[in-house]
């Protein structure tokens, strides 16, 4: 494909994580599909080892709740908006496995019912919003929390550190992703998409710091048994 006019990055949600049809080159659309199918047959074998009698409701819980909060926007500098993306705080509750089922649900289904993202390039929006951003997230969250019996506030700090680095990850994914489809130059889209989504960041890492608060406060036993990630 040919490089678009910067301009084009604001069509795609200004810049947005949901990628549509004909941003990404058929090449890089099989890569993304074939990551994605490898990881959630992972997650799908973990979850099942480790499944509880309380897991599958509270993945159902999850799943509802990032499905309609990332309904609601909040604006950022730079006349664009950002919402909740929710891979960190699924995986803090649900750990890393669990997540990734969830998160791909959430994707999938707005692809389908409200054309969020392009069919074509779902493989590769389940692989930034609902592979990197759960592993991501929850590696840097049990970085902090293994510490929060010395220090407590070191969990709130892991949560919004694991937000907040979530979606810079998944959206250094999909900088590479178009630069690599010859949709945006690295040059532009790099500046773009990580600039904004450092604010947006912010706002993710807030959302996930008073949800995990709350948990603490009413339901502590949901941090408590989160799936290792060594347990595949």
């Amino acid at each position: 494909m040919a490089a678009v006019d910067p301009s084009a990055l604001s069509a795609i949600g200004a810049p947005a994580l949901h990628i549509p049809d004909g941003f990404v080159s058929g090449p890089v659309a099989g890569v993304g599909f074939a990551l994605s199918g490898v990881a959630i047959a992972v997650a799908v074998r973990a979850t099942n080892r480790s499944l509880g009698e309380r897991t599958v409701p509270l993945m159902g819980v999850m799943a509802a709740f990032i499905f309609a909060a990332q309904m609601m926007n909040f604006p950022v500098p730079g006349g664009t908006s950002g919402h909740l993306l929710g891979g960190a705080l699924a995986a803090i509750l649900l750990g890393p496995w669990a997540a990734i089922i969830v998160m791909t649900s959430v994707v999938g289904l707005q692809a389908l019912l409200f054309q969020d993202g392009g069919l074509a390039a779902l493989g590769d929006n389940v692989f930034n919003m609902g592979i990197v951003a759960p592993l991501v997230g929850y590696g840097v969250y049990w970085a902090f929390a293994r510490f929060a019996h010395i220090e407590p506030w070191l969990r709130l700090a892991g949560a919004f550190a694991a937000a907040w680095l979530s979606v810079q990850l998944a959206a250094l994914a999909t900088t590479f992703e178009l630069a690599l489809s010859g949709t945006s130059p690295l040059g532009v889209a790099l500046p773009a998409m990580m600039g904004v989504h450092a604010l947006i960041g912010i706002g993710e890492g807030l959302i996930t710091v008073a949800t995990v608060a709350f948990v603490l406060a009413t339901r502590r036993d949901l941090l408590e048994a989160e799936v290792a990630v060594s347990e595949v």
